[in-house]
């Protein structure tokens, strides 16, 4: 008589739409640290800076912002020194833009591995928001280093208790960043005009934020539509526990957290519908 054969791993052409598998990435875990090992070092392998890349950008960044936006259109920063203010904003809202964008192009991007080899495919975003999440320590360094040079400073910024969301802030804005582009990702599979539409949104998304302004200098008509956007609430917070300043409202925190929890379950969902069938379509 034949034995029966164990496996290991069964792949089900079927499934329940709620049946999400998110226990399996755990058993991969070494396997997503291997993705974001291979995403921290491959980006900067072949520069002749290397990771000091992550110091320059955003020091750069700043200070074009303090000159268009400071000095040149003289829009306020509440009395902040401008570097300061500028770098507030940028930390936080490169993490979620660079997460949105490198993980709107995950099954584009990874067609041919996909097609290869079996792994949760959920890996792969997943890496990019650690990924991301190393190089936001390292800009946090440095704007903690002109934070604290200010800090020492009398009546400059006055940091509060507010602090203590600081971690709450990082996780909140990383999981909408990685909501949106696994939405995108899945819908670029059969629209590729998307694609193209990913920096232009994200620039324009930057600009609804209060990144190069802080949103008291917003006129009340249009306040109600700056603070609608689920990032504002996140980078007045920050501003506010580092700074002293910025609308710092429970309310407005708590829509949106509400707002990414929702975005993340219906993206979880999205991907894996999409990742069925997508070597059909890409």
């Amino acid at each position: 008589m034949q034995e029966q054969e164990n496996w290991d791993l069964t792949i089900k052409p079927h499934s329940k739409w709620y049946d999400l598998r998110i226990k399996e990435i755990f058993k991969y875990k070494d396997l997503l640290f291997l993705f974001v090992r291979r995403d921290f070092v491959a980006v900067y392998k072949q520069t002749i800076l290397g990771p000091l890349w992550f110091f320059i950008q955003p020091i750069i960044t700043a200070l074009t912002f303090t000159v268009i936006f400071g000095n040149l259109a003289k829009i306020s920063t509440d009395g902040l020194p401008q570097v300061l203010f500028y770098m507030c904003g940028i930390t936080l809202w490169n993490y979620f833009s660079d997460t949105l964008t490198k993980t709107s192009d995950t099954f584009t991007a990874n067609a041919n591995i996909f097609g290869k080899v079996y792994f949760p495919r959920m890996i792969m975003p997943l890496s990019v928001v650690l990924s991301n999440l190393i190089k936001l320590g390292v800009q946090f360094l440095l704007f903690i280093a002109i934070w604290l040079y200010f800090l020492l400073k009398p009546n400059q910024i006055h940091p509060n208790l507010a602090l203590c969301l600081i971690p709450f802030l990082i996780i909140l804005i990383g999981f909408m960043g990685l909501s949106f582009g696994i939405i995108i990702s899945s819908l670029t599979t059969k629209y590729r005009d998307l694609k193209f539409l990913v920096t232009f949104g994200v620039q324009l998304m930057m600009y609804a934020s209060p990144i190069v302004y802080p949103l008291s200098i917003v006129p009340a008509k249009y306040k109600l539509l700056i603070i609608a956007n689920p990032v504002t609430s996140i980078i007045e917070t920050f501003k506010y526990a580092f700074l002293g300043v910025g609308e710092f409202n429970w309310l407005h925190l708590a829509y949106s957290t509400v707002f990414t929890i929702t975005l993340f379950m219906i993206s979880l969902v999205i991907f894996h519908k999409v990742e069925k069938t997508f070597m059909d379509t890409v």
